[in-house]
């Protein structure tokens, strides 16, 4: 049993004048009620109250005396004529059946007897829903028919079950029963139209299934527990699914594949093959070819019928390692109906390079170093493709076996160290050392190479910092290119050229100016800079007896040409020890003057001697007996750190022993 809510509102209410001096009134123009009524309802269940007023004086006869009747309405709903109390006459009402309901309701005073006023009012009555009906499927099988190239997720078909309730209460939900064939689809509820959308969960092959049957459950979604005893608020139906066949494209055996080829492999070479099918009833043979997008899918060919690949180019792992594309089948009977699948082909390395050593191929070594030093690590580089645990083993070469200045340790872990195996070296005997090392792999056929290292002294501290090396060492680290060194020669030529013309153009111009007078030759003696015999002896001569015509007269000879009389003897009287320099360059002066074989220009004289009477003694090597080798100079050691390396230079020649040079 269940109840349902009832609402009703009075439409109008109007009471004409009676008996009496007013007539009866309803209490409130509009009314709104709610109740709830079972499937089989009892009788007189409670709807409504309605209420009139009377404005006669309710102490005076029956006049106020209000009573309450239904003109319009039965046999369904019933009213107490002195409350006004509206309730139901007939069990069992039912939304479904009927949900409006008018009833005309009449209020007359003087208790009803004749003479009376009387007013009338419309309730509207309508029946409110609940949950009381369960979905029900209107057949009990449905039969669908799905293509099966149908993409997965797509909509395949719909089911409906119908449930007369209203709103929330007619709201279903759908599941597929689980068994056979219900794993490949799924069912989802259309909130619009209530309908079952049956969609594909997975791909369907009509070459391996036909047919598919399932069972779909439909089930309200909120149920009232007042209505349990009514029984399962649910329906079950069968679903039949029909795969239609469709011409479907070759199927590949295998989504991806790999291959593997060795690189200068001969051309034609098959490396693999390929395998699609058609799988339809009516089988289709199959056409090969490859997908050509770049032009390294050259290297490769296939055969269209059987689907093998062979090489169309030698292959080289160091230009390309590997190599990707795609093969396309199509069926001969339609070809429009294609596949594709990825190839990828993997080039296997030769071991045809010998290993290299790596940089740097130079490296220093200080003049102080000590046998059994490492001095520089190397290693080794493979343009091949090293397989994994390849080892390379480092070792000197055998024309420098024999008294070795280096020697190479092989560390075993594909590195070596250059080691000294001399005390000391020294720059000047020699200031670079080439070093043959023999470096082979473990790949088969084995491959070595011979890699020569420069080596470079240099003078270090005692802890081992290079000072200074050779030019040669300054240059190599550089790395600058044969065109760099050229144009940096051709700058120094250039810059030279211009400090020579610059020279050239400075002694041209001073030329110019010791010839500005032109009207006596002699005259040019005063614009002479140089000086004479002393570096201060600016009047070792007199310029006005030079100028002096009568000297000309009497002389009778021209001082600017050479004579051709016999010269005669210049009488030079003995200098004495003490006599002053001055005196002497003006003795020596006179002696020019009077002598026609003189060259006019007295300055062009340098007097300049050298004696025994000069207290510093001679300042001239030539004479010297004592070499560099009497001399000692530990005691340049002795003059503290400033001298430290003047000390090293003149002391390396002792440490120099000639008998340990290899």
């Amino acid at each position: 049993m269940h109840w349902n809510r009832i609402h009703f509102i009075i439409i109008s209410v109007e009471f004409p004048d009676s008996i009496s001096e007013n007539a009866s009134q309803v209490a409130s123009g509009v009314k709104e009620a709610a109740w709830h009524h079972r499937s089989k309802m009892e009788i007189s269940a409670y709807v409504l109250q309605v209420k009139a007023t009377d404005a006669d004086d309710p102490t005076y006869g029956n006049s106020a005396r209000v009573v309450y009747s239904i003109l319009q309405g039965q046999p369904y709903f019933s009213i107490d004529p002195k409350s006004g109390v509206i309730r139901t006459a007939l069990p069992n009402m039912d939304r479904e059946v009927k949900e409006q309901y008018q009833v005309l309701i009449q209020a007359k005073d003087m208790g009803g007897q004749l003479g009376g006023l009387a007013g009338t009012t419309i309730v509207n009555i309508s029946l409110t829903d609940v949950n009381d009906n369960p979905p029900r499927f209107p057949k009990s099988i449905f039969h669908l028919k799905v293509p099966e190239s149908s993409p997965i997720g797509s909509a395949i078909g719909r089911i409906r079950a119908v449930d007369p309730d209203s709103g929330k209460n007619a709201e279903i939900e759908y599941n597929i029963v689980p068994g056979d064939g219900g794993n490949l689809f799924d069912i989802v509820t259309d909130e619009d139209t209530q309908e079952g959308v049956i969609k594909l969960k997975k791909a369907l092959d009509f070459e391996t299934k036909k047919a598919y049957t399932f069972k779909v459950e439909a089930s309200n979604l909120h149920l009232d527990h007042r209505f349990h005893s009514a029984g399962p608020f649910k329906d079950t139906a069968t679903v039949r699914i029909s795969v239609l066949d469709v011409d479907e494209p070759p199927v590949f055996s295998k989504p991806l594949y790999t291959m593997e080829v060795y690189e200068d492999t001969p051309v034609g070479t098959i490396i693999g093959a390929v395998t699609a099918q058609d799988l339809d009833v009516g089988s289709s043979a199959v056409r090969y070819f490859i997908d050509w997008k770049t032009d390294g899918d050259s290297y490769f060919t296939i055969d269209g019928t059987e689907g093998t690949i062979a090489t169309n180019e030698l292959l080289d792992r160091e230009s390309t390692a590997q190599y990707n594309f795609s093969i396309i089948a199509s069926k001969v009977s339609n070809p429009l109906l294609t596949s594709k699948v990825n190839i990828l082909i993997n080039v296997l390395d030769v071991n045809e390079f010998p290993p290299e050593i790596s940089v740097p191929y130079e490296t220093d070594v200080c003049e102080n170093a000590k046998p059994g030093q490492i001095i520089q690590i190397v290693s080794a580089a493979d343009r091949d493709l090293s397989p994994a645990g390849q080892q390379f083993s480092f070792r000197l070469a055998p024309e420098a076996a024999i008294k070795p200045n280096f020697t190479v340790r092989d560390f075993r872990n594909n590195t070596a160290g250059i080691e000294t195996r001399r005390n000391g070296y020294s720059r000047r005997q020699k200031e670079l050392y080439f070093l043959p090392v023999v470096i082979e792999d473990s790949s088969y056929p084995v491959q070595s190479s011979t890699n020569t290292m420069t080596i470079r002294v240099c003078r270090c501290d005692s802890d081992g910092t290079i000072l200074s090396c050779n030019v040669e060492a300054v240059f190599l680290p550089v790395g600058l290119s044969t065109g760099a060194l050229i144009a940096i020669l051709l700058c120094i030529v250039i810059l030279l050229a211009i400090v020579v013309l610059y020279v050239a153009l400075r002694r041209q111009k001073k030329k110019d100016t010791l010839m500005t007078s032109k009207e006596d030759i002699r005259d040019n003696v005063i614009h002479y800079d140089d000086e004479g015999g002393g570096e201060e002896d600016t009047q070792a001569f007199d310029i006005g007896a030079l100028r002096n015509p009568k000297v000309i007269e009497e002389n009778k000879i021209r001082r600017d040409i050479k004579p051709d009389s016999l010269c005669l003897p210049r009488q030079r009287p003995p200098v004495e020890d003490n006599t002053d320099i001055r005196d002497f360059i003006h003795q020596r002066l006179q002696e020019n003057d009077v002598d026609p074989s003189a060259p006019p220009y007295d300055s062009l004289a340098t007097y300049a001697y050298e004696g025994h009477g000069s207290a510093a003694e001679s300042l001239s090597s030539i004479d010297s007996l004592t070499t560099d080798a009497d001399q000692d100079y530990d005691y340049l050691a002795d003059w503290g750190p400033r001298f430290k390396v003047l000390a090293e230079m003149f002391g390396e020649e002792e440490s120099y022993n000639p008998d340990k040079v290899t």
